[in-house]
């Protein structure tokens, strides 16, 4: 039996800070790989602020390209329609059977998942392995946790991480102002992005 982690986001882009969490849930659980998923269509965000999905998906490969543990997969890309979280679990653990599934998320995450599309077919098919910082286990996130462990039945595991202070939003931020990613992005994403020009005019460069 493996242990494989899954990490979904629409990664627009991707940055350090997702590959950072990526490896110490890996280091952290013993993962034998993590399963980086970008998102098709989003029904939470506004598609013209995304770039195209394919795009997305380059750029992770080039993200984890020196990782043996990192692995990704268009799944949600190609699928049609809205990308749900439920469906893409279901279909994870139909080709996993005799694996774990780790769902990785950022503890708020938990605040938000019963209000997904059927949040019962995440929990009852994988482990959810949700990111804290150090000391911030506070009283409100430990209700919530057992609260969807008696509702869902869901396994919902911690593990302690480091917090930075990088989001996509920033990364596309500095793109748009023409300042430098470095360091906020690997560095062939961040060739990758200077020589494409995408985000550095803003809607424009979805085109």
């Amino acid at each position: 039996m493996s242990k494989i982690g899954i990490l979904g986001g629409t990664f627009n882009p991707i940055h350090n800070g997702h590959l950072l969490l990526a490896e110490q849930a890996r280091c952290f659980y013993g993962l034998d790989q993590v399963l980086f998923i970008p998102s098709g269509c989003s029904y939470m965000k506004r598609q013209e602020e995304i770039l195209p999905g394919e795009i997305r998906f380059q750029m992770v490969q080039l993200a984890i390209a020196d990782n043996p543990y990192f692995c990704v997969s268009d799944m949600e890309i190609v699928r049609e329609g809205n990308s749900y979280t439920c469906e893409t679990i279901t279909r994870l653990h139909a080709q996993y059977p005799k694996d774990e599934l780790y769902y990785i998320v950022g503890a708020d995450t938990l605040f938000q998942m019963e209000f997904w599309k059927n949040p019962e077919q995440i929990f009852t098919q994988c482990i959810t392995a949700a990111s804290v910082r150090q000391g911030r286990e506070d009283s409100a996130l430990m209700l919530q946790a057992k609260s969807l462990a008696s509702r869902y039945r869901a396994d919902i595991r911690f593990m302690p991480s480091l917090h930075v202070e990088i989001s996509s939003t920033l990364v596309r931020d500095h793109l748009q102002k023409g300042t430098s990613v470095r360091y906020l992005v690997p560095e062939r994403v961040r060739s990758f992005l200077e020589k494409s020009g995408y985000y550095r005019d803003g809607k424009e460069s979805f085109k």
